[in-house]
């Protein structure tokens, strides 16, 4: 079962459990796994933000600072010198929402500012926690990405011992931490976070147990796309484990898919959505 919720953003809300919420991404970044520094140049990340769309991205994600393992962090005003001019191209051009992967305060400010409605905090609220403050201020959406340590530090970290009760402890710390600044529970989603952190066979098990994160009460977000778990000797067999990692999600309660892969993950998704309504029928 996939209890339907409505996520409030900042202009609207969207309906979350009748259909699969695709959220694009567009990393406009040098250094990304799959395109870094393909859509760096700003008239290139707006092409290819109105292509997501068009393939049917139903949120655009946009990151400007890596988080794949080993990346190393960047300053405020590098992140939005990355930012700002993307931002300002799209205003007003895209008719979804605009989401942004960052954990700096002052970037989420200026981003809200300049049309995003949604902060996706890839650390939980655990590098700058007064980033929540930001989203209340603003009436902003938030998703609460499980991270455990830092990208720098991840290859040094061992195993996680009982992976779930970790993440739902560490996300349910979290989600107090919104609460308490006044971000209501309609604007959370919580994301338990695959490959931040975790081993390969850990974010497998991640997703076989999904459902009882259901326990939250808030709309689900899992992005299992391009992660190394799933990585295959070619881009074309990547893609179709990514499809059968997005299918589990989906079986497994999730609201909303992270991919980059929009048009393929589209057909996975609608397969998996006519099957998990079967269940509810």
């Amino acid at each position: 079962m996939r209890k339907l919720f409505y996520w409030k953003l900042k202009q609207r809300e969207i309906k979350l459990g009748e259909r699969t919420v695709l959220l694009g991404v567009l990393n406009i970044t040098p250094d990304s796994f799959t395109d870094g520094g393909k859509y760096s140049d700003p008239d290139r990340a707006f092409a290819r933000a109105m292509e997501l769309e068009e393939q049917g991205a139903d949120v655009i994600d946009i990151g400007a600072e890596s988080t794949r393992p080993g990346s190393k962090r960047i300053s405020a005003s590098e992140e939005l010198q990355r930012l700002v001019p993307v931002l300002k191209r799209l205003k007003g051009r895209l008719t979804v929402p605009i989401s942004v992967d960052t954990y700096k305060a002052e970037v989420a400010e200026r981003a809200l500012e300049l049309g995003a409605e949604i902060i996706n905090d890839p650390s939980g609220l655990t590098f700058e926690p007064q980033l929540s403050r930001i989203v209340s201020n603003h009436d902003a959406g938030l998703v609460i990405n499980h991270m455990r340590g830092r990208p720098e530090t991840w290859a040094k970290l061992g195993p996680m011992p009982d992976p779930m009760g970790t993440i739902a402890r560490d996300l349910e710390a979290a989600v107090n931490r919104a609460r308490h600044v006044g971000i209501d529970k309609t604007r959370l989603v919580i994301d338990p976070g695959i490959g931040f952190g975790k081993r390969k066979e850990q974010n497998s098990l991640i997703l076989g147990r999904l459902p009882e994160l259901a326990v939250f009460d808030v709309p689900l977000m899992v992005g299992p796309s391009h992660k190394h778990f799933l990585a295959h000797d070619s881009a074309e067999e990547t893609r179709y484990a990514t499809a059968a990692a997005v299918a589990a999600c989906i079986l497994g309660g999730a609201h909303i898919v992270r991919i980059h892969n929009v048009r393929e993950m589209r057909a996975a998704a609608d397969v998996a959505d006519d099957i998990l309504a079967t269940r509810q029928a």
